[in-house]
């Protein structure tokens, strides 16, 4: 067992004990996190720790405190000198906690042995309530992707109602947003320097309470935006909708503007964001001494979300593909920022030193894997540039679709000794490396991408996310015609035809998403059964805080049009249309039959039962039982990977 002094020296410490072996007579700033404490780059909680620790600051973690009890482990480390910080974990806890279907998880990922239960729901507002009742002058800040993504008034699935800022229950004195490095940093000097917590309202990134006089009546719209009130908005879904258009586009632009919206007697206060961390701003993040291990205090402890990233590399930031049922560019941003080659090799070095390295990098990878330095040819239209995606409708003209640098990155990796294989296991936008640029040089560049990527870069089987096969649907996801997916699959079976591999294409599909009608799944369980797929990474669609997607399936409306949508609501129709996934099921045959007769749908009959005998049926055996479909696939298990903070 290594000793508390040894701890001490390389990870941040959580108990009395381990602060007294680094001789500290004060902590400046005091972390609680839903999560366990996994020391590495992709957890917000010792990202946020190590950045104010490289900025001088004494910090100290609490991870997933006893909130059941006399509330001893919110007092065990006493009154940091500065502020507490709260984070809900790298997950919405209601996300993390209940299944599309508001069932109650039996396991956590993000918790040692996968135990259930070792956090609240909403535990940003029971974390915050619990130290507020203990350290009342004590300022708290917020922050994760909970507290982030629940910033306005918005949608709660779990409750079944538009909600209010999250700071209406939270008595948080601040909230940061997005991408914490900058906005927290500022506020621990500026409290540092002697500033009262109360006088920080105008840090970027940043959201808090004000008075109701403070909005502007006459609002200067180069600055700032007055949006619905909560109130107007229980009362009309359509102003909702509204509002959820203009936080969007503020929310991706290259510096946003300031954001009010009245809450009962308070004013919510949300300020614009900052611009994206430069290369050297994101390099310093994450060079920093992570051990890249959970805690010792966890030996002998399998925690799953580790698991997944322990020998993984993150790239990148950002997701520009503005998918309107996905958080990533709400919370990191739509434009992409970028780690050095240098950067990058330094921690692959890291990861080749570690004791149970095998020769494999399981993920070299971001957001979206192919996004790695990529974005405008000329930055001046990005700083001026709404659009909430820069590949839906069509990618954008102006949009660098070059992958050299990312092939570079391979390469490189690929020639150290030590590395066997490197693998991308993080999804892969095939429109991005598919789109032909009128840079023909580029066009061969990306042509070679995708091949190396097949051959030499998939662990057996390649993520891909199609989501629909509907074009109506993938119209109102963001994401392109399922058609441009038939062409990378002939793509990917040509490559491995001729590379002699057998590998599996495995693409991930959603029902009941806005939009979606039953015709709409019988018919994706028509054409994937052509493609001859037997899904496995299937989900229903689960609306979480402060997506488009969310928005519709609430309001009825698209956001940007105002014009109706229909949405599958009930257990019966999600039911409907979900057994569609698996109509190569024995116990589903008949029911889907006289569904399609019931939706005056017989023409598909034949398609899926060719002759609707059972011994024509049998001929389309399910996959053999290692691929039979995870009827729980959790709606973020795609991105376990990715930094949410």
């Amino acid at each position: 067992m290594t000793d508390n002094k040894h701890i001490n020296k390389q990870w941040l410490p959580t108990t009395k004990k381990e602060i007294e072996h680094l001789g500290w007579d004060y902590i400046d700033v005091i972390l609680f996190s839903g999560d366990a404490y996994i020391d590495h780059p992709s957890m917000g909680a010792a990202v946020i720790g190590r950045v104010l620790e490289a900025n001088g600051y004494r910090v100290a973690i609490v991870p997933q405190p006893n909130w059941r009890d006399d509330l001893r482990d919110f007092a065990k480390l006493g009154k940091p000198r500065l502020f507490f910080s709260v984070s809900a974990g790298a997950m919405d806890s209601m996300v993390n906690h209940y299944t599309a279907n508001r069932r109650k998880r039996s396991d956590d990922a993000y918790t040692p042995n996968a135990k259930a239960g070792m956090r609240p729901d909403y535990p940003t507002i029971v974390y915050t309530e619990a130290l507020k009742k203990l350290f009342p002058d004590v300022p708290v800040v917020a922050g994760g992707i909970e507290a982030s993504m629940r910033r306005l008034a918005h949608y709660d699935y779990w409750k079944d109602d538009i909600a209010p800022s999250i700071l209406k229950d939270c008595k948080a004195d601040l909230l940061v947003y997005g991408m914490g490095e900058k906005p927290i940093i500022e506020i621990a000097n500026s409290l540092r320097d002697g500033k009262n917590i109360s006088e920080l309202t105008d840090i970027p990134q940043t959201a808090l309470r004000c008075s109701v006089d403070s909005i502007p009546t006459q609002p200067n719209n180069d600055i700032e935006i007055v949006l619905h009130s909560f109130e107007q908005c229980k009362k009309d879904k359509k102003k909702h909708a509204e509002n959820f258009k203009n936080i969007e586009i503020e929310s991706n632009r290259w510096q946003g503007r300031t954001i009010w919206q009245q809450t009962g007697n308070i004013a919510i206060k949300v300020n614009g964001t900052n611009p994206p961390m430069t290369e050297a701003e994101i390099d310093a993040s994450f060079d920093l001494p992570y051990t890249r291990l959970p805690h010792p205090r966890y030996n002998g402890k399998r925690i799953p979300a580790y698991e997944m990233i322990r020998h993984s590399v993150n790239l990148h930031r950002g997701c520009f593909g503005g998918c309107s049922f996905c958080t990533i560019s709400a919370h990191q941003g739509k434009f992409i920022a970028s780690r050095s080659k240098q950067s990058i090799m330094r921690e692959v070095a890291q990861v080749c030193a570690m004791e149970d390295f095998k020769g494999y990098i399981s993920d070299l990878g971001g957001p979206s894997a192919n996004m790695y330095k990529l974005g405008g040819n000329d930055i001046e239209k990005c700083k001026q540039c709404t659009r909430p995606s820069c590949l839906h409708p069509l990618p954008c003209p102006n949009l660098n679709n070059d992958h050299s640098l990312l092939l570079d990155i391979y390469h490189e990796v690929d020639k150290l000794p030590q590395v066997k294989k490197s693998f991308v296991g993080s999804g892969v936008r095939y429109d991005l490396s598919m789109h032909r640029s009128e840079n023909e040089q580029i066009n061969k560049v990306n042509r070679r991408y995708n091949e190396e990527l097949i051959t030499n870069h998939v662990s057996g089987r390649l993520k891909v996310a199609p989501e629909h096969t509907s074009d109506s649907v993938l119209r109102l996801m963001r994401k392109p015609s399922f058609a441009q997916f038939e062409e990378f699959k002939r793509i990917f079976d040509r490559i491995n035809e001729a590379k002699g591999l057998k590998q599996q294409l495995i693409p991930y599909f959603i029902s009941s998403h806005p939009g979606c009608t039953e015709s709409d799944m019988a018919e994706l369980a028509c054409k994937t059964k052509k493609l001859n797929f037997h899904l496995e990474q299937v989900q229903d669609f689960t609306p979480t805080p402060m997506t488009m997607s969310t928005e519709m399936y609430y309001t009825g409306y698209n956001p940007y049009t105002l014009q109706p949508v229909f949405t599958a609501h009930s257990k019966e129709e999600k039911l409907a249309q979900r057994k569609y996934f698996f109509w190569y099921e024995r116990e589903n045959k008949q029911d889907i039959i006289q569904s399609l007769q019931r939706i005056k749908r017989p023409d598909l009959i034949n398609e899926l039962y060719p002759g609707g005998t059972a011994r024509n049926y049998v001929a389309n055996k399910p996959a053999p039982k290692q691929n039979k479909p995870n009827r729980d696939f959790k709606p973020n298990k795609r991105n376990n990977n990715k930094k949410k903070y």
